[in-house]
């Protein structure tokens, strides 16, 4: 199992929830897992109903089994402090280039250089050990970019290359690719059982191949439950009217005594099934379309009235049903 696990996905397909729910799936029987946010939006402090993330890492949750999830929402500029003290001792000199604007300035004009410190930051937290020479974190889950940045967001060795041959900044991005590009680390791409999503996935997972970033596995979020089958709706459609006005009856809808009552809810009825129909096709439809992408494929349920906390440890519990964790 991969060290470093890395969730993107297309805007609106729950990527952040899937990556919190991977968190607490991979911290389950004792582990520990950080997870980590670097776009900046607060979205794991939203799902686990805590209070905006700080620049250190925090224990938010407590997994099945006794396990511990962590989290961090990475900052750049923090980071880049981080960065100056670690290489160059700024200290407050390091200070004073902030309140200078010269951090925003450099992450601006260098926007590779941003990427360096965000992935960095998680690389760091995978190495680390403690004094036993025992890893910190068992697992680290990125909360990444989405499906159409992510390649060049995780490929920084080509973003600095004409910024730094040599140097701190050349050796420090090195060490961040030698961590993204091993077996260490894994990036699952989240989708949705609709064309334009699917789409993105294949296109997404085309770019990460090609810069030989390793694909893990494809994560369908959610999927509405299957109320009938193929051979359901076919058996819908050739059942006579009068049938399905009789069974509506004898069941109690629209009044026992009198079919005409029942016969009113037959076309109705028949059009919710049309409409069901078209979706179960266009869904098998990128089902097989998702198969042919050669990875590891799992589903995850809709939660109809929204997503809370108690939502959050189940789903983790069907990662780790499904093996993905």
């Amino acid at each position: 199992m991969s060290r470093l696990q890395v969730v993107s996905g297309k805007g609106g397909t729950g990527k952040t929830t899937v990556a919190a729910a991977l968190a607490l799936a991979l911290a389950t029987e004792g582990k520990r897992a950080l997870l980590v946010e670097v776009e900046g939006r607060q979205g794991i402090a939203q799902l686990f109903e805590t209070e905006a993330l700080p620049y250190e890492e925090r224990k938010i949750a407590v997994a099945p089994g006794g396990g511990e999830v962590y989290a961090l929402a990475i900052d750049p500029e923090r980071a880049l402090l981080d960065y100056l003290q670690m290489f160059y001792k700024l200290g407050s000199a390091g200070r004073a280039l902030k309140k200078l604007g010269a951090i925003d300035f450099a992450t601006t004009i260098a926007p590779g250089l941003r990427d360096v410190l965000l992935t960095g930051k998680a690389c760091e937290a995978v190495r680390r050990k403690d004094r036993d020479g025992r890893f910190v974190y068992d697992h680290v889950v990125m909360d990444a970019p989405p499906t159409g940045r992510v390649t060049r967001f995780l490929n920084v060795n080509d973003e600095v290359a004409g910024l730094a041959k040599v140097g701190p900044i050349h050796h420090q991005a090195q060490s961040v690719m030698r961590v993204l590009k091993s077996p260490q680390t894994a990036v699952h791409l989240v989708t949705l059982l609709e064309e334009m999503p699917v789409q993105e996935t294949a296109d997404g997972i085309a770019e990460l191949r090609a810069a030989r970033l390793p694909v893990g596995r494809v994560v369908v979020n959610m999927v509405r439950p299957e109320i009938l089958d193929g051979d359901g709706l076919e058996l819908v459609r050739s059942t006579p009217r009068s049938a399905i006005a009789r069974s509506l009856s004898g069941a109690g809808l629209g009044g026992a005594r009198r079919g005409g009552h029942a016969e009113r809810l037959v076309d109705p009825l028949l059009e919710q099934a049309e409409e069901y129909a078209e979706r179960y096709a266009l869904e098998q439809e990128q089902r097989a379309a998702l198969g042919e992408l050669g990875l590891p494929l799992h589903e995850l349920p809709l939660f109809a009235e929204g997503m809370d906390l108690a939502g959050l440890y189940e789903l983790a519990a069907e990662l780790r049903k499904q093996g993905i964790a």
